[in-house]
């Protein structure tokens, strides 16, 4: 068995990592195509680290559980199917469900840190770092974060300002030097969306020559 291709997609919170994943897997089918995002493994808030003001920070390299991530990745690159509860990102009314990954000869691993963790890293193929302006990214945070978290403005902006963007400048933007693709999302990325998934389908060719 061929070992999958592993295609790792960061950037900063905001940036459009995660629409251009969802995108490249509505465009391939399950057995194609798989994914592992670092959403659903954060560490319970009761092990977050705390501000001087009291404020939970879930920007952190520490708030995710890379050692699960790394073992789940792990599990489907030896063509093992991995299950995990669902992070609901602390609503109380979103029920989580069970998600199952399955091997497939395509991996995407996405997340706002999957280029600081060595371990990630290391399994890593191919590294793509989506990139926006940050005012650019911080009104899709501010959208996102009201419709789908239903925090307020007020909370969004002070933890933009006091964890998300040190934690960006730190973490998260020097690795986009060693990123293979840089791809520019101020406005669309359809173009670059489409060299990706024409490379996709060249791996799938030849994993599987009647793809």
């Amino acid at each position: 068995m061929e070992r999958p291709y592993v295609i790792g997609i960061t950037g900063g919170t905001g940036s459009g990592k995660t629409r251009f994943l969802n995108t490249l897997l509505n465009d391939f089918k399950h057995h194609q195509v798989t994914c592992l995002s670092q959403d659903d493994y954060y560490r319970p808030r009761e092990h977050q680290l705390v501000d001087k003001n009291g404020e939970y920070n879930f920007d952190r390299p520490e708030s995710i559980d890379f050692d699960h991530f790394a073992s789940d990745l792990q599990t489907l690159l030896s063509g093992k199917a991995v299950e995990k509860m669902e992070y609901t990102f602390n609503n109380p009314e979103a029920e989580p469900s069970v998600i199952i990954r399955k091997p497939a000869p395509v991996i995407l691993v996405e997340g706002i840190f999957v280029l600081h963790y060595k371990k990630i890293v290391e399994l890593l193929d191919l590294k793509i770092f989506i990139d926006a302006k940050d005012y650019i990214k911080l009104q899709r945070r501010l959208k996102r974060d009201r419709e789908e978290r239903g925090y307020d403005a007020d909370d969004v902006l002070y933890k933009y300002e006091n964890h998300i963007m040190p934690s960006y400048q730190k973490y998260i933007e020097p690795y986009k030097e060693s990123a293979d693709l840089v791809v520019p999302n101020n406005s669309d990325f359809q173009k670059a969306l489409d060299v990706v998934r024409a490379f996709i389908a060249s791996k799938l060719m030849v994993t599987n020559p009647e793809f």
